[in-house]
């Protein structure tokens, strides 16, 4: 018994192997809903790492998330929450805002930092604000054309295309982190063939991914849908990520207090993966 047990144990441990690293994404403010059913499904091998998204102030919470013996990815504010790289006037703010990020990721000794370009401004400007922060784990995340503002308007958004994330991370220093769905709608923006979009992304080499479900193929704003087993745009995604390479899954949380549908979202992710290897 004891020997055909640690033979099952073996295999699950094979499978995994074969697949990506899943990462569970949550804010720093989530530890009060989010802790205890996180701790139980990293023990069960659900997920292989948080990336969690630094929410300005939120420091008091920096202890609950040191006492999972979890790996962490920090994701730092993004133009929400008054951190924009791309505009000049901004920079002060912007340091002050990633002292606390960067606390996070040296208390829970994150491998990553994953920063967005900013909105509006200048792609040069992004650059120098990358380069003048000093930090060797920053990845730079691709974003859609535009982001719409409660106005109505428009709001322009930086690294949008492969040729302004190679500027920028060529000018800063940094890595590049790909979200497939901000891919899809920058390139249904620019009326640029997804695939080709994501090819010209791959080539740059990212250091990690983002995914999450597409529920409409031409939208051009991303949406953070849950993963649907009759979505094709996302399976084909997943196939462009390698074993053991990292891919947070940026789906929406339902409940307060439990993750069931994040697990529903990762064994079907698992289940396509398999099936992609047993193909080859």
């Amino acid at each position: 018994m004891g020997v055909a047990e640690d033979i099952a144990r073996l295999t699950v441990k094979t499978v995994f192997l074969m697949q990506p690293r899943y990462g569970l994404k949550l804010w720093s403010v989530n530890a009060k809903d989010y802790l205890r059913p996180a701790a139980e499904l990293y023990e069960q091998g659900v997920f292989d790492y948080i990336e969690l998204y630094v929410v300005p102030g939120a420091a008091a919470d920096l202890a609950s998330w040191r006492s999972l013996d979890v790996p962490y990815i920090i994701h730092c504010p993004h133009f929400a929450h008054g951190f924009n790289l791309a505009q000049a006037q901004c920079f002060s703010r912007n340091c002050e805002l990633f002292e606390e990020v960067r606390l996070f990721a040296d208390t829970l000794r994150a491998s990553s930092i994953i920063i967005h370009g900013g909105m509006g401004g200048h792609a040069q400007e992004t650059a120098r604000q990358l380069r003048a922060l000093r930090e060797p784990r920053a990845l730079l995340e691709n974003k859609p054309h535009h982001v719409l503002r409660d106005d109505g308007s428009l709001l322009l958004c930086r690294g949008a295309l492969p040729e302004e994330i190679a500027l920028i991370c060529a000018e800063s220093g940094c890595g590049f982190c790909l979200d497939f769905e901000h891919a899809l709608c920058s390139a249904n923006t620019h009326r640029i063939p997804p695939q080709q979009m994501i090819e010209d992304f791959m080539r740059l080499n990212p250091a990690m991914f983002h995914l999450a479900g597409i529920g409409d193929r031409a939208q051009e704003t991303d949406a953070h849908r849950h993963i649907c087993a009759d979505d094709g745009s996302a399976r084909q995604f997943l196939s462009y990520v390698q074993p053991g390479q990292r891919v947070s899954v940026e789906t929406v949380k339902d409940f307060r207090d439990k993750l069931d549908d994040f697990c529903e979202d990762i064994a079907l992710l698992r289940d396509w993966y398999s099936e992609g290897q047993k193909r080859q």
